[in-house]
């Protein structure tokens, strides 16, 4: 299916190209927004997640179960506080109210999450313990889980609402975390307070009765939770008949349904149904996905995104974070990475002038751009080894090279074996490197102080006081670095090797490229 197609193409007639041809042109124009205007009000279960990390060798004599010796333990904000701190994690402001013990794990909770940019306004009750889950993972898996909770007492709802309404006035937005463990009890006597204030309310979901829900601006649940619900979906069509039949009840303005591996469908009053595609990488845990999924939605909605490109940020963010083990969070630095690589950010062969905006386009974007230079004459492993290690060191690789008749002022009259634009062909054929560009005086130094790169790197014996432009980029605060050196590996010794294995080529060579070459290459620098 593609990224953004609508199911009822056949009811939308005419028009179906025309939504769909517009959702693709918007999905171009998406830029991630301010998020340190976005003031949250996070309601729910809080919890602290603790991890436990070890390597396991044997077999545990008492039992057919690995024996894992702890070597690293570190601890983290489940629940309604993880959603707090992804929307934290984005510049974002958010007030967390929940329920907590008076106990040691609740003081390390708080501790935590204020310390990452969460204002904690916990209810702490007496007579209950801190919700806590541990982990015991070996090589990045996840061998078991141990919850320790006893729930919460009747009175812990009149609380929480007590602390719940000293807020609410301050926030436009109020976000609410269920992960029924007592803590949204009186959840319709929440949602009911917020709407008479006239506050967009999100909703993560849980359970099997969703009607406590009832009058929420937006319901986030995953494909297995509406199933539960309306029953299974087997096809695109029948998952948005019966989820639009469900929003319909519910008195919702919008339903968004998280399904996986086929990424997400977003159905709101007189629209369309619109289905993105999962932008997911390799996973390794999507534990909390959910969090960075509603957090990013609801940070995106609060600074006045429309909701279609704030599901677009929230799907890419859950792609960001599924690559990571645990609860974890999405920076904005991270969404912006993910963001340029699925968009169709110019590469390979580019003029001067153009390879000057992308580049400033790179820096605005966070990104940190490397450069190398040389005649790249016939590529070689040498060559595609320290090409690799640079692009290694930031995001972006610029490679400038030598125009023909440079080559020829450098290496002699027999060279370049291949023109300059062969060479540009090969080496942006490589996926390390991202711009090739050409220059035409003998050293690239104004190019270089022009791309003003965070790191100008060589390949070989290079001393790196004597590379060209090397004092420029120092100047503006960059580095000057050497990459690795391939020991029997240069284009001159490649050439050798040809002409030696034919004779008759050989007898040419002698006192032509050889002579001239060798006379003008002393250092055996590889370029």
């Amino acid at each position: 299916m593609s990224a953004l197609e609508v199911p009822t193409a056949k009811k939308v007639g005419t028009n179906y190209l025309l939504l769909k041809r517009t959702y693709k042109d918007r999905q171009m124009q998406i830029t991630i927004p301010d998020f340190s205007q976005a003031k949250i009000l996070v309601v729910g279960d809080l919890m602290l997640d603790r991890y436990w990390h070890g390597p396991t060798s044997r077999i545990s004599p008492e039992a057919p179960v690995p024996v894992v010796k702890i070597e690293e333990s570190e601890e983290r904000a489940g629940g309604a506080g993880n959603v707090a701190l992804n929307i934290a994690a984005l510049n974002g402001k958010p007030t967390l109210v929940g329920l907590t013990g008076q106990d040691e794990n609740a003081d390390t909770l708080k501790n935590r999450l204020n310390h990452q940019g969460v204002n904690c306004q916990f209810v702490e009750l007496a007579d209950c313990t801190t919700i806590t889950k541990l982990r015991i993972l070996s090589r990045h898996q996840q061998l078991i889980r141990l919850d320790f909770e006893d729930g919460f007492h009747a009175e812990s709802g009149d609380h929480l609402l007590q602390a719940y309404k000293a807020q609410l006035a301050d926030y436009e937005v109020v976000l609410f975390s269920d992960y029924q463990k007592g803590t949204l009890d009186k959840l319709p006597e929440l949602i009911d307070l917020a709407k008479q204030q006239g506050k967009t309310i999100i909703i993560d979901p849980k359970g099997s009765d969703f009607s406590i829900y009832r009058g929420a601006t937006l319901l986030t649940p995953n494909l297995s939770e509406l199933e539960a619900i309306v029953g299974a979906c087997d096809t695109d069509e029948l998952l948005v008949e019966k989820a639009e039949k469900l929003r319909q009840q519910l008195d919702l303005d919008a339903l968004l349904i998280t399904r996986s591996e086929k990424g997400m469908t977003l159905l709101q009053a007189e629209k369309a149904a619109v289905h993105l595609p999962t932008r997911a990488r390799e996973v390794f845990d999507v534990t909390g996905a959910g969090d960075t999924v509603i957090a990013t939605l609801t940070a995106a909605v609060a600074v006045g995104m429309e909701l279609i490109d704030a599901v677009k940020l929230a799907n890419l963010a859950a792609s960001v974070v599924v690559g990571k083990v645990g609860t974890a969070t999405v920076t904005v630095h991270e969404l912006r990475s993910a963001m340029r690589q699925l968009s169709d950010v110019e590469q390979g062969i580019v003029a001067e002038e153009r390879l000057i905006t992308l580049v400033n386009d790179a820096k605005n974007h966070g990104e940190k751009v490397i450069m190398t230079n040389g005649c790249f004459d016939i590529l070689h492993a040498g060559h595609v080894t320290y090409l690799e290690q640079a692009k290694s060191l930031g995001d972006r690789l610029v490679v400038a090279v030598n125009d023909d008749a440079s080559v020829k002022r450098i290496k002699g009259p027999e060279r370049p074996v291949n023109t300059m634009q062969r060479r540009m062909q090969v080496l942006a054929g490589l996926s390390c490197v991202d711009w090739v560009v050409p220059f035409f005086e003998d050293t690239p130094t104004r190019l270089i102080c022009d791309v003003s790169p965070s790191a100008l790197v060589k390949g070989g014996d290079n001393n790196p006081d004597d590379i060209p432009g090397g004092q420029c980029v120092r100047q503006q605060g960059g580095e000057v670095l050497v990459m690795e050196y391939v020991d029997n590996c240069s284009t001159t010794g490649l050439i050798r090797s040809i002409r030696s294995a034919d004779g008759s080529v050989e007898n040419k060579a002698e006192g032509s490229i050889e002579n001239k070459a060798e006379g003008s290459v002393k250092n055996k620098k590889q370029q």
